[in-house]
């Protein structure tokens, strides 16, 4: 076996640049821990900010990115079986003590944290399994058990919401979407999505309104703030809820309890979401992730359309995902 891997690493924040290609040690495999061989790798959001140095969990510096992988058990630590060695497995870093380290040809990780993949999943669709954990999350896990008919997800061909969309139509909820260019909208149809609307938060809640009988959404979800989030809000149905999953485009424009209040015979609800919420409760958290692979393996959720890049394309990668210039999942293989 190797003694020297790649890895991509930074050891100042920064933009695509900081990224280097560099030769490390392959990491030592302990007691306990199996040595994962990468063949894919995800890059995603959490990557951008761990890179920027703005992450909530970041790794210490000098970092290496990389929040999920896709590989083969290469070798065991003292006190794991042996028949481990050449299983293939998936390694999200919601399982590992910190964020990271995935942008590499190799990875030391406790023997209870990869989940074994079957062989109906290929590496490069297992990347988008911590989409699917996310979703479920989000889609079923929010509501407080008011039964939910239907969702409003904007940017519908996004890796998140295409999860979400996918997961909704499993469920039989009526899923309107937005999407910005054609093939966006193709996609958004392709996977889900009952409905596409005009996404220009200005006219959202009305053409959701009549996308719905006048009814509005049990859900809608938002991954950019401003006036999604508003629009969000005004597009829902009695006793709904709007998730707030990210502010790429920053704070609401409005205050949120002025809005609410301003709708108050619809008794609704912002909740903010994050997958650390499940940071302490390990049994739910894996549950999540187990049933996202049996969706996957089953056909109801199928993996994003992938690109793949090299390792050493990193940077290029980076700079696709700054940009918002991305459709499907980006994958890197070593």
């Amino acid at each position: 076996m190797a003694t020297t891997m790649k890895a991509v690493q930074l050891r100042v924040p920064g933009g695509p640049e900081v990224l280097e290609q560099v030769q490390l040690p392959v990491p030592a495999c302990g007691p306990g821990q199996v040595l994962v061989r990468a063949r894919a790798i995800g890059a995603g959001g959490p990557d951008v900010l761990i890179r920027k140095g703005i992450y909530k969990w970041m790794p210490p510096m000098p970092a290496i990115p990389g929040n999920e992988m896709a590989g083969v058990i290469e070798a065991v630590g003292e006190g794991v079986p042996a028949d481990r060695i050449g299983q293939r497995v998936f390694v999200s870093a919601r399982e590992l003590p910190q964020r990271g380290g995935c942008y590499a040809e190799y990875i030391a990780v406790p023997a209870d944290a990869p989940f074994v993949l079957p062989d109906a999943i290929s590496d490069t669709e297992a990347v988008s399994l911590g989409n699917v954990q996310l979703a479920q999350a989000m889609l079923l896990g929010t509501q407080g058990g008011v039964p939910v008919r239907s969702i409003l997800v904007p940017g519908a061909a996004g890796g998140v919401a295409t999860a979400l969309t996918q997961l909704a139509a499993h469920h039989g909820m009526t899923v309107i979407g937005t999407a910005s260019t054609p093939a966006k909208q193709a996609h958004a149809l392709a996977h889900g999505v009952t409905t596409l609307v005009d996404g220009d938060p200005a006219g959202l809640p009305e053409r959701v309104m009549a996308a719905t009988g006048g009814r509005g959404v049990d859900l809608a979800f938002d991954h950019v703030g401003d006036r999604l989030l508003i629009a969000c809000i005004r597009a829902l149905a009695p006793m709904g809820t709007a998730i707030s999953y990210n502010i790429a485009a920053g704070p609401p424009a409005e205050d949120v309890f002025q809005t609410l209040r301003s709708l108050l015979s619809r008794s609704l609800a912002v909740r903010t979401f994050s997958i650390h919420t499940f940071d302490a409760d390990r049994t739910q958290r894996r549950a999540l992730m187990e049933t996202a692979i049996g969706l996957m393996r089953d056909g109801a959720v199928k993996a994003s359309p992938t690109t793949t890049y090299s390792l050493a394309q990193a940077r290029e990668v980076h700079a696709l995902l700054d940009a918002g210039a991305v459709q499907g999942k980006l994958v890197l293989v070593p």
